[in-house]
């Protein structure tokens, strides 16, 4: 116990959108996967967090469940790592009533990030809950003492606010809580198959962490390669070419093979397609393997939820506690 009081505190989490694809496991779980083992790390199924831009919570349990199997069949140790979701503590919620009388209106309106999502999703009437998203985020974070945030560079002007949030509170009632660092991601995103800059399930662009060869093999046979190589025997140009940013993900080890190849025009698009496909295959497999595992035995996979829940209660309460003191309230 006292090793781990001494590591910094990582909080993350996700939208419960069901199955994950590559641009989620790039962009954020395998980072969670490698920091297990040097912080203490919470992660949270954040779902809540889902109707600032979707009312229907018809389909949140049912995604919670997919995205936690995804989770752990990615490599996530619930013994390392507590998972649990946002709903089922509800400390969450009164941080976050407490701390948006910290945050002025017009700082939110400020934040990119909420603006760009509006723009991207064609809203025009921004709900009360959608503008106060950083501030339950921060909620989120700051409920377990989170030193750390590994997130993209888009989600770093809500981890500005968090620190903003913290630090107001820190003054107005005293030391509580540390201002929370954003950790980039080193790749940070994967773009889509068709080009787009972010990879999507709504757009139709994504490979699913649960995509079998065959799947993966048809999917990439869509994707989006270099407009001036029409022909197998034409030169490439692979810092263009959409296949080729995930061979250097996927297949470092070829990388300067397949680099050549396409310049001089010897490997086709198709060819260099299949090439990738494999690779891809090959890194999910062991993936699917474990997935499979947890779909056939779902009562471990609450288990894994209802014992995160139990640990993510125990660490809020304790937190309130301390804040309540602090304000001298309830």
């Amino acid at each position: 116990m006292s090793e781990i009081k001494k590591k910094k505190t990582i909080l993350s989490g996700m939208r419960p959108t069901g199955k994950l694809h590559l641009g989620h496991f790039v962009g954020a779980l395998e980072n969670w996967i490698k920091l297990q083992n040097e912080y203490q790390n919470y992660h949270l199924i954040a779902d809540y967090h889902v109707l600032t831009t979707n009312l229907d919570s018809s389909m949140i349990y049912q995604d919670s469940i997919d995205m936690l199997i995804d989770w752990l069949a990615a490599g996530l140790d619930p013994e390392k790592s507590p998972m649990f979701r946002q709903s089922q503590i509800k400390e969450h919620t009164e941080l976050h009533l407490i701390f948006s009388m910290l945050a002025t209106v017009a700082r939110l309106e400020r934040n990119p990030t909420v603006k760009d999502q509006a723009r991207d999703l064609h809203i025009e009437n921004m709900t009360y809950g959608h503008l106060g998203y950083p501030v339950l985020q921060t909620a989120d974070i700051l409920l377990y003492k989170g030193d750390a945030v590994p997130v993209g560079e888009d989600q770093v002007p809500h981890i500005e606010i968090s620190r903003e949030i913290a630090r107001r509170f820190n003054n107005q009632y005293g030391q509580t809580f540390p201002e929370p660092e954003p950790m980039l991601t080193q790749f940070s995103r994967l773009s889509g198959l068709d080009g787009n800059a972010k990879m999507s399930k709504s757009l139709g662009n994504s490979i699913l962490l649960s995509d079998d060869r065959e799947t993966v093999k048809a999917r990439l046979r869509k994707a989006v390669t270099d407009p001036l190589k029409l022909r197998k025997n034409d030169p490439g140009r692979p810092e263009v070419c959409l296949v080729f940013s995930y061979h250097k993900k996927f297949n470092v080890e070829e990388i300067n093979e397949i680099e050549n190849g396409c310049r001089s025009g010897e490997l086709g698009c198709v060819d260099c397609k299949l090439k990738c496909s494999s690779k891809i295959s090959d890194f999910l497999d062991p993936i699917i393997e474990r997935r499979k595992y947890f779909e056939a035995n779902l009562d471990t996979v609450k288990d894994i939820l209802k014992t995160g829940e139990e640990i993510g209660r125990n660490k809020a309460r304790e937190t309130m506690i301390e804040v309540r003191e602090k304000m001298q309230i309830g």
